[in-house]
């Protein structure tokens, strides 16, 4: 058979299809990576008399919030048309602040014309709220003008790293373990925020949060870098980000201790159909106390519209091993029995040893430790009116100086 029958039409073909396959791949023009040094060593503390409720922007472009208790600054980014990585740093060591303090790392969402920042401005305030639905717990759930602020990373304070990390501090030089070979300086936590990337492109206010009540404080230090793609056709996916929830109590809001009475249950909308829809869910357990919800394991159960997406036990065991960030945690001796190397081989004999506060397991945190976001694959969501509700069956009220609750974050991602 003549192989002109075979070649001709294959040639035919691939001419029709040469214009079809340069159109998809248009080639990007690049814009470089980036690297902004956000806050270096800034003062996150509680300073009535220096910091009004709402600070104007310094000469570092720095704004505080609530007395000191935020640092907040406008960034700007590359018009990016190809594809990025994004990853944050954050590095926090006391000031003189020796306890263990939640800590949220943030972006305001552009979409909210109500937010942190016209709030603590006096220009806004939260949007009323069903007092019955939400017991007046303000800025935890979207309303008019309004979504939740979105965490770009949470993390906790370790006890006093930095400030009490001399070898001659008075109260750290006895505490330091025999396997611990010095106290760290600071702590620095990374993560990849590259879904978070629509809430940061071209302009963004992102912030630092800490719930210091000291005058020392901490200091903090955020950095992001924006790796873009190498390849010129390799264009910037359409990735949406829709904050449904976020308990932490960054100005104004009580102890959202809802979770011990009720589920929460927020209703929101999908302009239009999504496919491969993920949910990342940030938590927290908190009640500093001897059987408080810092220290007892409580259920989380998540669901999207009554379809269960997330059922488990946000726990850290693994806290010990974060000792080295931690010089100015409370130590207890404990007696057991020991076996060790004696001269005639291995002996045993009761001994007292050192059990710090910050080596105890806690609900999803260690002091000193970053949280990953739980991920869970929600699908395909229509256009339309949707459900999200958490439900925490077993945790407790705030009781007098006993402070528990539940620091929930929550936000729905997709890309096109």
């Amino acid at each position: 058979m003549n192989l002109l029958y075979f070649i001709v039409p294959l040639a035919m073909a691939a001419a029709f299809m040469a214009p079809a396959d340069a159109a998809n791949h248009k080639e990007w023009p690049a814009k470089g990576d980036a690297h902004i040094q956000v806050f270096d060593k800034t003062p996150v503390c509680f300073r009535p008399d220096s910091f009004s409720g709402y600070t104007p922007a310094d000469a570092d472009g720095v704004i505080r919030l609530v007395n000191g208790r935020i640092i907040l600054k406008k960034i700007t980014l590359p018009d990016y048309k190809r594809d990025v990585d994004v990853t944050l740093k954050v590095t926090v060591a006391s000031d003189g602040d020796r306890w263990d303090k939640s800590g949220s790392c943030f972006v305001i969402p552009k979409e909210s014309a109500v937010n942190l920042l016209s709030i603590a401005e006096g220009k806004n305030t939260f949007p009323s709220i069903d007092s019955l639905k939400y017991e007046n717990m303000i800025g935890i759930v979207p309303g008019k003008d309004y979504v939740p602020t979105i965490e770009l990373m949470r993390f906790m304070t370790p006890f006093g790293v930095g400030h009490y990390s001399s070898p001659d501090d008075s109260l750290s030089s006895k505490r330091r373990p025999v396997y611990i070979p010095k106290w760290e300086e600071n702590v620095t936590w990374i993560q990849d925020i590259t879904h978070l990337y629509p809430t940061l492109e071209k302009e963004a206010y992102v912030g630092i949060y800490i719930d210091t009540w000291t005058a020392e404080g901490y200091v903090a230090s955020m950095e992001l870098d924006v790796k873009e793609s190498r390849l010129a056709c390799d264009a910037m996916p359409r990735r949406h980000v829709k904050p449904l929830l976020n308990t932490v109590y960054y100005i104004g809001q009580s102890y959202p201790d809802i979770f011990s009475r009720k589920d929460v249950v927020v209703d929101f909308d999908m302009p239009r159909a999504a496919s491969n829809v993920r949910l990342k869910y940030i938590v927290t357990g908190h009640g500093g106390h001897s059987g408080g919800d810092e220290f007892v394991q409580k259920r989380n159960v998540v669901s999207v519209d009554e379809r269960e997406v997330l059922n488990f036990i946000p726990w850290r065991d693994d806290c010990a091993s974060f000792r080295r960030f931690n010089p100015a945690t409370g130590v207890w001796l404990i007696p057991r029995v020991a076996a060790y190397i004696g001269k005639d081989g291995y002996t045993t004999k009761e001994i007292e040893e050192p059990l710090a506060s910050s080596d105890l397991s806690r609900s999803n945190w260690c002091p000193g430790s970053d949280v990953m976001p739980e991920e869970a694959f929600v699908g395909d969501l229509s256009a339309g009116r949707h459900s999200f509700r958490v439900s925490i069956p077993e945790a407790q009220q705030v009781d007098g100086s006993k402070l528990n609750h539940w620091l929930v974050s929550a936000y729905l991602v997709w890309e096109e």
